[in-house]
């Protein structure tokens, strides 16, 4: 094939050159099943989903929440309730979220309250003071997205999860461990190994090359053209990544092959779909022997100054009905299929989001944030860490305007490493995956059974 026709290919295959690709494949590999298989799947919310509206106090401190934003703040009367009491509140749930109630009440779910971003423990005060160093660019979503992904600034633009497998002992290493199904990538990017790209579509044909069919003329044309060498670096580099795109779409094509249909109740939503997809794949990973693997999802419309409650598809209240359907669906499917000690899905954002109310229905960008994880290793029934003092201008208020924006607690590097270490990170090595933690004196979190 001449080069107009490889550019026609090019041009019809999936857009993969910029993330790439982790091997090459001619066929599938031969592995040794085990139970050995762990996978860590982060549900990003873009745009900054509102946490003080997602867990909410049911004790005392509902008074201050319902205080600080008449016209935002759910009745308690219609929050999911949450079982028990954690850190000396009690607490309900955005009704949205009412399907995942059932998860934190049965042990499976956990929240972690005010996380977020942090060069160095910090108090409000301190910030005011501006005695402590604190993240670059606070309130932007592109730089906080980046930071609470791992980013350690423009020389080094890798991710937390990214760094954390290249440092995993070589037996956990796998093919396609660091997995993006956006996009995005910073989370799962290494400082010295590309990305795979996962489609929550099919990505068996390329142009007419079925990546199923080896065999027939189009695809073998494809895997010639993927073996192609130039002399000139910027055509080498194009090619070598091509290649290990083509290579990969061919693996996820065998394992799609051999997957079957999760069980779980999935809309059809395109959270729910990408989840779907990882549902049905994982299975088929574990079979093949693959020990570690870590899905970044990027989804939702979270940023909401305005209209924030009611039936409108980017309100709040309507994408946490999403999000709770697909999780819940996901949890259902892992749990068929044997899975149910395997996988901890959990859910990241760009930052909180003011106490105060914005004028439009809506709340503006803040800092510390509420999480949630959910898996057979999660401890879960409990909320780890603090909840802020919810009152404007209060105690653990950092804005100056008393707005309510909450210094986080918890370093979104302590999530990390605690996550990190249960794929198999070493303690040894926490301080190469997250130079930050050197300012804390409590590395992990109680949020996984050992």
């Amino acid at each position: 094939m001449d080069r107009r026709h490889f550019l026609r290919f090019a041009g019809a295959a999936p857009v993969l050159s910029m993330l790439g690709a982790s091997t090459y494949l001619d066929s599938g590999p031969a592995h040794a099943a085990g139970d050995d298989y762990r996978a860590l799947v982060v549900v990003f919310l873009g745009g900054g989903n509102d946490g003080l509206n997602s867990l909410v106090p049911t004790d005392a401190a509902y008074n201050d929440y319902a205080s600080a934003r008449p016209e935002l703040a759910i009745n308690k009367s219609v929050l999911a309730p949450l079982s028990g009491s954690s850190g000396g509140h009690t607490y309900g749930m955005h009704p949205a979220l009412a399907p995942l109630a059932q998860l934190y009440n049965s042990g499976r779910l956990a929240w972690i309250a005010n996380t977020g971003p942090l060069v160095a423990p910090a108090t409000a005060r301190q910030v005011i003071e501006r005695s402590v160093p604190v993240p670059s660019f606070l309130l932007s979503h592109s730089d906080q997205v980046m930071w609470q992904q791992g980013w350690l600034g423009d020389s080094d633009a890798s991710g937390w999860a990214g760094r954390g497998l290249e440092l995993l002992p070589t037996a956990l290493r796998n093919q396609a461990n660091a997995v993006t199904m956006n996009t995005d990538r910073t989370l799962v990017l290494g400082r010295n190994s590309p990305v795979s790209f996962l489609s929550p579509w099919d990505s068996r044909y390329w142009g007419q090359a079925d990546l199923a069919q080896p065999q027939s003329p189009a695809a073998q044309a494809l895997n010639r053209m993927a073996r192609w060498q130039f002399a000139a670096h910027y055509e080498a580099e194009y090619s070598r990544t091509f290649g290990r795109a083509v290579q990969e779409s061919t693996l996820f094509t065998q394992v799609a092959l051999a997957a079957r249909n999760p069980a779980g109740d999935f809309g059809d939503d395109d959270l729910s779909r990408a989840l779907r997809k990882l549902a049905s794949l994982m299975p088929v990973f574990k079979q093949r022997g693959f020990k570690r693997q870590v899905f970044l999802v990027q989804w939702g419309q979270f940023d909401t100054h305005s209209a924030q409650r009611g039936t409108g598809p980017t309100s709040q209240d309507a994408q946490l009905a999403t999000l709770a359907g697909a999780m819940n669906a996901f949890d259902q499917a892992n749990r068929a299929a044997g899975l149910d000690q395997n996988v901890v899905a959990l859910t990241m954002t760009d930052f909180g989001r003011t106490l105060r109310q914005a004028s439009g229905g809506g709340s503006d960008h803040a800092w510390g944030n509420h999480w949630f994880a959910i898996g057979g290793p999660v401890r879960g029934g409990q909320v780890v860490g603090t909840l802020p003092t919810l009152t404007l201008g209060g105690p653990d208020d950092a804005d100056p305007n008393g707005g309510g924006r909450f210094v986080p607690t918890i370093s979104t590097d302590q999530v990390g490493a605690t996550l990190m270490q249960w794929l198999g990170l070493p303690a040894a090595d926490f301080h190469k995956v997250f130079p930050n933690l050197a300012n804390f004196s409590q590395k992990t979190i109680n949020l996984l059974h050992a």
